[in-house]
């Protein structure tokens, strides 16, 4: 079987050489795996497939030779995930159940309610509908339903109704040394340029050079400063949460924008913008700058460039302390309007195609607030058009 695994891929014209084929099966004698199907397919791909561009042809090859083998009972083992152990007490309800299931009445009710069931709640509960806690119908806690709610420590959404979210997270920072990929959108960025020349005359000006020489009579070597592009940009990049998603085609723009802007910042923010940005994910709770004193320090010439999905509850938006990891004083959307005053010049990426955006509050909220022209999906038109508006 391995033989013809291997024959299928050369007629598949992959590039496998014999010596990668003898890796497989040398790891293969040395039980690098336990046997399963799937574990075979991951190292097979690492050892067989160098370039990405074939893992489409490897899939089918390995779809057609290993066709049915998963369910040939063949080294079959038997775990129950750790993950269904912790949600045993979850509670699953009709559609009829569900429609009975009454939201408390807005933001301002949840948040009185959660703060009187802090000071009452003495243990863990589970199952329930009133108390913090797991499974059940409560508008408090994780792994339950409610049709309007504040969800407590749990790892991801699973309805998408909870107004607030109270979780510690942590963020990766983007990797601004991707190069796949980046070609395209590094021509889509170019748009935005204004050339100027300055610095030390570190560049031979071949003109100059010619014109001094034909007039000097000698070899007249004319130096003069190399042209940059003297756009200022300054970058809000959304990470975490729905943004996990995106972090691919974020990490090619931030390598893009570090070759095609020389005069660019960037900051990380979590949703919306408020109070505070950071520059580190991993120091973002000790290293945290003030939203206001960015907004002193870098001047209105600057161009503004926000990138984030712009998906959440609108409280996030819209109300004091709706912030998912803590108390803001002002609203997401005082501080977008803020930056909107300061910088003429602003726009918003989002990664999320276009046609998603009229079914998402959040967004409609954000784009009125900014200006719904202003902001523009993450494809190379869309891109295209965010500089043409930047560059006006």
């Amino acid at each position: 079987m391995f033989q013809r695994f291997f024959t299928e891929l050369r007629e598949a014209r992959l590039p496998v050489s014999l010596k990668e084929y003898l890796s497989l099966l040398e790891a293969m004698d040395a039980d690098v795996i336990d046997g399963q199907v799937e574990d075979f397919y991951f190292l097979a791909r690492t050892a067989l497939v160098k370039d990405e561009r074939n893992l489409d042809k490897f899939d089918r090859v390995f779809g057609h030779v290993f066709k049915g083998l998963a369910n040939t009972g063949e080294a079959l083992s038997a775990a129950i995930p750790e993950e269904w152990l912790r949600k045993v007490t979850e509670k699953f309800l009709t559609e009829e159940e569900k429609a009975q299931i009454e939201a408390l009445g807005g933001w301002d009710k949840l948040m009185e309610t959660l703060a009187e069931r802090l000071k009452e709640q003495k243990e863990r509960h589970e199952g329930g509908n009133k108390w913090i806690g797991t499974g059940g119908t409560s508008p408090f806690g994780a792994n339950g339903y409610n049709p309007e709610g504040i969800r407590i420590g749990q790892k991801e959404g699973r309805h998408g109704r909870a107004v607030k979210v109270w979780d510690k997270r942590e963020y990766k920072n983007l990797d601004d040394s991707v190069e796949l990929g980046t070609r395209n959108i590094k021509v889509a960025l170019r748009r935005l340029r204004r050339w100027a020349r300055d610095g030390a005359p570190t560049e031979l000006d071949l003109k100059g050079t010619i014109d001094g020489t034909a007039r000097q009579g000698y070899l007249d070597v004319v130096m003069r400063p190399e042209r940059r592009n003297t756009v200022k940009v300054l970058i809000f990049f959304d990470i975490g949460g729905s943004m996990d998603a995106h972090i691919k085609v974020c990490e090619e723009l931030f390598s893009a924008a570090r070759t095609e802007f020389k005069h660019m910042e960037y900051f990380y923010f979590h949703n919306c913008l408020y109070e505070s940005v950071w520059k580190d994910n991993r120091r973002r709770e000790a290293e945290k700058i003030d939203t206001w004193d960015v907004l002193h320090k870098f001047p209105s010439d600057y161009k503004v460039v926000f990138v984030g999905d712009a998906t959440m509850s609108p409280y996030e938006v819209t109300y004091p302390g709706g912030s998912v990891e803590h108390w803001n004083e002002q609203a997401g959307g005082l501080w977008l309007q803020r930056v909107a005053e300061v910088y003429p010049h602003m726009i918003w990426i989002n990664p999320v195609p276009e046609r998603h955006w009229d079914h998402t509050p959040s967004v409609n909220i954000i784009r009125e607030m900014i200006g719904r022209d202003r902001m523009f999906p993450m494809t190379l038109e869309g891109l295209d058009r965010a500089m043409r508006e930047l560059g006006r």
